[in-house]
């Protein structure tokens, strides 16, 4: 590696037990007056959860939104801006996992427009025609209070959905909103409010960030400091992980969120990212099933790893030496079996079959979905996918 540019603008990040508790600091670093707290139903009204971060935004809070879904729709988004009108919110705090966050950076995305209100109508033919929403002045702040261990958090991105049952579009949506403004402007990472996340998906939502340090290292995109900080939160993982599949407490929260800080470093930058294969194999398959992200990822990343070190060296040697297996025969199976180990000691399924995730007659249409995937071009230079080979990929894994 010789060649390279590295542009990054992070957010401040904030890390310890009862980290929720500074946000008023976080605030008025960022020149925020009063921020709306953007979550869950079930994360905005567990006292274990809410109430650390009412106590730490003080005067600071403006009010809480609990209606984000998994299913990131355009609509709550929408819900999110009026609540800020109403409110006086100046900022917004996306607490929960992924599907908070992204909706709070949607509802960003829509408050830089410049109008009078909310106008769902011009939101919705905007999402009809391109996809996504535009960033059109200056959008209000977002910091991430996470609570499972996914990696949204660090991400100047976001998936973000239209349903014509709840926003004026004549047919479903799959869109995403990107811009540098939209990188989360702090980041609060407390493992006493991880801990409180069902053990189920928090193993599940780790998997998924596992996956991000992994792909990190074999990215097109990577550079000296990406290869710095996924090797460094690869390592906190690999021995993290497995005590967090024993019990999942404050202790063993507190290394497992370290690392995945650690691997979410310039994963998403302005002009461009480290995600790859696995993520483009876990975006087909819930695309074309049920099956849970991270279940998707807790399956197929070691058959997507071996394919893909069968078609390209992909930086073998570099990924041992993260999972501390440097001195084994075969690297590429060395890596494999380290990611396989990492998964099982999360108690997470190892089979397609044992999920909820897609039937065999519909491997073909997850496989074009994967070659379709707009992450497919920060896979290494020389690897050339086809529906065939993914196919296989799927088998492998079912």
């Amino acid at each position: 590696m010789t060649d390279y540019r590295f542009a990054y603008e992070p957010g401040a990040v904030r890390y310890g037990e009862g980290a929720a508790g500074d946000l008023d600091d976080e605030l008025e670093a960022l020149g925020a007056e009063r921020a709306l707290v953007v979550a869950g139903q079930t994360v905005g009204t567990t006292p274990e959860v809410i109430d650390p971060v009412r106590e730490g935004l003080g005067d600071r809070l403006a009010g809480v939104l609990a209606e984000t879904t998994p299913d990131k729709l355009v609509s709550t988004a929408l819900d999110v801006v009026e609540a800020m009108e109403e409110t006086g919110a100046d900022a917004l705090v996306g607490l929960g996992g992924g599907s908070s966050i992204d909706v709070s950076k949607a509802a960003a995305a829509i408050a830089s427009k410049d109008s009078q209100g909310v106008d769902r109508a011009a939101v919705g033919t905007e999402m009809e025609e391109t996809g996504t929403i535009a960033i059109e002045g200056e959008a209000p702040p977002v910091v991430a209070v996470p609570t499972t261990l996914a990696g949204a958090d660090l991400s100047q991105v976001a998936g973000i959905n239209a349903d014509p049952a709840t926003c004026p579009v004549a047919e479903p949506v799959d869109g995403g909103v990107s811009d540098p403004a939209l990188m989360s402007a702090a980041v609060v990472g407390d493992p006493e409010l991880v801990a409180t996340t069902p053990p189920g998906i928090l193993r599940a939502s780790a998997m998924n960030g596992f996956d991000k340090g992994v792909e990190t290292l074999y990215t097109s995109a990577a550079t000296p400091f990406t290869d710095a900080t996924a090797v460094r939160g690869l390592d906190v993982l690999t021995d993290a992980l497995p005590d967090l599949g024993e019990r999942v407490t404050v202790e063993t929260a507190a290394p497992s969120l370290e690392g995945l800080l650690l691997v979410q470093y310039g994963i998403s930058r302005p002009d461009g990212g480290t995600l790859g294969l696995i993520h483009a194999f876990g975006h087909g398959l819930t695309a074309y099933s049920d099956i849970q992200q991270g279940a998707a990822h807790a399956v197929v990343a070691p058959h997507a790893l071996r394919y893909l070190f069968g078609e390209v060296e992909g930086r073998r040697e570099l990924l041992a030496e993260a999972f501390g297996v440097g001195d084994a025969g075969d690297p590429a199976e060395a890596v494999v079996e380290a990611v396989a180990d990492v998964r099982d000691g999360l108690g997470l399924p190892a089979r397609l079959r044992d999920t909820e995730g897609p039937e065999p007659d519909q491997f073909e249409d997850v496989a074009r979905a994967v070659v379709d995937d707009p992450l497919i071009v920060n896979l290494p230079e020389g690897l050339e996918l086809t529906v065939e080979d993914m196919v296989g990929v799927l088998e492998d894994a079912h």
